[in-house]
């Protein structure tokens, strides 16, 4: 318990120096100073986790409206996290509930989601279960889309929304983890602390697992559909290294049954991002890597699609998560300024024999992860300020995937 104070004790540190991003010129106030526009659902259930339910509902909700779970991490409140990544703004855009569910300091001190405790990680049981409780409240209350739940969340609300998406997926449409963890990859403090910093992983096999068991009911396993799941990582995070968001993509190809490889791999705003299709040609699982970024959101918070607030773990870098995550679920447009280049379709053997193009496609995601982390751990060795948006992107990252894909022979 001592590593995780100190853990924390450095993630606030951190916090209060802004370290993890740079408030835009004249975005004052910082997300967790903004104004609360959230609304305590009182009564909700059994509530064996002890959580605070949070909710919004826009002024225009229409009919059968679908419902987004937000779920912060460490340190944050409810509020200011969902006013950083901007889910309310979308709401009234685009007409949806969000619901925010909100750890208590009698819970854990450092208001983590108990991702690691496995009394609050199991079907019917605390935290989760407490989570389940407030979807199903809101459903019945507003009459929204029981096909239309989503679930999303940072850091140990990232590790949260995988434990719903593993326990209940029946109740998912799809989710996202954004600098989270595998479900069940650790089972108390000392593992969790090994695990975020991609020590002590446990094998593919074992992960898949524990997935399967996860959602198993009176000793059946669930046949499905599974939710669809959207994963972004900083490839600069030192508090919840890549190696977890890899670990994550091995648990659920599992049970979407596609391949190491994926289907389809291209840059977005720059970023590199591999999407894997299901036997029907549906989009199952996708996942940005997000060059030079530490631990955090990332927001793209200016021009005329601006949404959110920069701040501690909410960094201003480009790139929408909360639009782009949106358009992934299926209840907003794609961003209107997204630029998508160098998309391949890898053509060839089936899923089910290995791919002669594999070791550069591969490559792709390696060589620009560690021309990322070179940059990012040069410049805090010489003391220099990381900065943020274009500026954290380093140079050649287009020139890098383009060479692998050439040399793959899929890219003249």
């Amino acid at each position: 318990m001592k590593q995780f104070s100190e853990m924390i004790q450095r993630l606030r540190a951190l916090h209060r120096a802004g370290r993890f991003g740079t408030a835009s010129p004249g975005a004052a106030p910082r997300p967790e100073e903004a104004e609360d526009r959230l609304v305590d659902l009182a009564a909700f259930g059994s509530n064996p986790g002890n959580l605070r339910a949070r909710f919004y509902v826009p002024e225009h909700l229409p009919p059968r409206a679908p419902l987004v779970v937000v779920l912060h991490g460490c340190t944050q409140s409810a509020a200011g996290y969902e006013a950083g990544a901007g889910w309310s703004r979308l709401a009234d855009r685009h007409g949806f509930v969000v619901l925010c569910p909100e750890q208590q300091r009698e819970n854990n001190p450092n208001l983590c989601f108990n991702w690691f405790v496995p009394g609050d990680i199991r079907r019917g049981e605390g935290e989760a279960l407490s989570i389940r409780q407030m979807i199903e409240a809101l459903v019945t209350r507003f009459a929204l889309d029981r096909g239309r739940v989503f679930v999303t969340g940072l850091s140990a609300g990232g590790a949260m929304a995988g434990v719903m998406l593993a326990t209940y997926p029946e109740l998912f449409a799809s989710g996202a983890i954004i600098a989270g963890l595998p479900y069940d990859c650790s089972r108390n403090v000392p593992q969790a602390l090994r695990q975020m910093k991609g020590q002590g992983r446990l094998g593919e096999h074992e992960l898949q697992a524990r997935l399967r068991a996860a959602s198993a009911r009176d000793g059946r396993p669930y046949a499905g559909p599974w939710p669809r799941l959207s994963v972004w990582q900083g490839t600069a995070d030192t508090i919840v290294v890549p190696a977890n968001a890899a670990a994550i993509i091995g648990q659920w190809r599992g049970v979407h049954g596609v391949d190491m490889l994926p289907t389809r791999l291209e840059q977005v705003d720059g970023f590199p991002h591999r999407v894997w299709c299901d036997a029907a040609g549906r989009e199952v699982m996708e996942e940005f890597s997000i060059l030079g970024m530490g631990h955090g959101t990332p927001l793209a918070t200016q021009g005329p699609e601006g949404l959110g607030r920069a701040g501690p773990f909410l960094l201003d870098v480009g790139i929408s998560s909360t639009r782009h995550i949106a358009h992934f679920w299926g209840i907003a447009p794609a961003p209107k300024a997204a630029a998508v280049q160098a998309g391949v379709q890898p053509a060839g053997p089936p899923p089910t024999q290995p791919s002669p193009a594999a070791p550069a496609l591969a490559a792709v995601g390696a060589s620009a992860r560690e021309q990322a982390g070179r940059s990012s751990f040069d410049a805090d060795r010489a003391g220099a300020p990381r900065p943020s948006g274009e500026e954290t992107r380093p140079r050649g990252v287009r020139e890098v995937i383009e060479d692998a894909l050439r040399a793959a022979g899929l890219m003249k």
